[in-house]
């Protein structure tokens, strides 16, 4: 059955001399696996639309297994993405936890926009670390985690100074920060930046100015909070990693 889908590409694989099976994200479909045949070739009408972060509409086969790529029409091809190796690494990690973090077949199209409108505001030289830790937050909710981020994990309180508790999972106010020896102490700039970025319609997004010392705060709170509780192991988190202790050596 012939269907034409608007998506994303975020995995390709190499697939004998001339093919590749190429994973697209979906507005209708949510993640799907397509064969695209002699994409691996420089004149094959598929060899630009089968590229990572490739946004446009796809005519694919599809049936009970992996389903063909017809043709396409690239809408974006993310340029500036693609151009430098710092927004490609960020961009990678995002496409990589989207596709490690979703099934196949089961339709999303909020992901779906948080996806495109994430890979744009790439595209277009936003904050790469912000528009990640963004990502990471609400994607949180998809992999079905929720960390307790409107209060206290303990008591409920809402005002004041505020740890945070991987064991606990969320908020400790300093009334109970006792409960976890190993809280990692944090700002009111990083609580108020969590719950904004959690909650927040990222088509809302504008110039978001954000100390080093905050940033270094989120990413120790989200990375943790993933290494604890969503099993997921990226490969393109080591390289994110190895670039942060470059940026910021000891």
């Amino acid at each position: 059955m012939l269907q034409k889908v608007e998506g994303i590409v975020i995995r390709t694989n190499d697939y004998g001399e001339t093919n590749k099976i190429v994973t697209v994200f979906t507005r209708e479909f949510g993640k799907i696996g397509v064969m695209a045949r002699g994409a691996k070739k420089p004149s094959s009408r598929l060899s630009s639309i089968s590229q990572l972060f490739t946004y446009g509409y796809f005519l694919v086969q599809t049936g009970k297994g992996l389903g063909t790529l017809q043709q396409g029409e690239s809408i974006s091809s993310m340029k500036y993405i693609k151009s430098d190796i710092i927004a490609t690494a960020y961009a990678s990690y995002v496409v990589e936890l989207t596709d490690k973090g979703v099934d196949e077949k089961t339709p999303n199209p909020y992901l779906f926009e948080l996806l495109y409108q994430t890979l744009n505001y790439m595209n277009e030289g936003l904050d790469l670390e912000i528009l990640k830790m963004i990502y990471e937050l609400k994607m949180l909710q998809v992999i079905g985690l929720y960390p307790h981020l409107s209060s206290c994990v303990s008591c409920g309180e809402t005002e004041g100074a505020f740890s945070f508790s991987i064991s606990e999972g969320g908020f400790l106010c300093h009334h109970c920060s006792g409960k976890d020896r190993n809280r990692i102490q944090i700002s009111p700039a990083t609580v108020r930046l969590l719950r904004l970025f959690y909650t927040f319609d990222l088509k809302r997004l504008g110039n978001i100015s954000v100390k080093d010392e905050t940033k270094a705060e989120l990413k120790t709170v989200i990375s943790r909070f993933y290494d604890e509780y969503s099993g997921l192991m990226l490969k393109s988190k080591r390289f994110l990693t190895q670039l942060d202790t470059f940026n910021n050596p000891l």
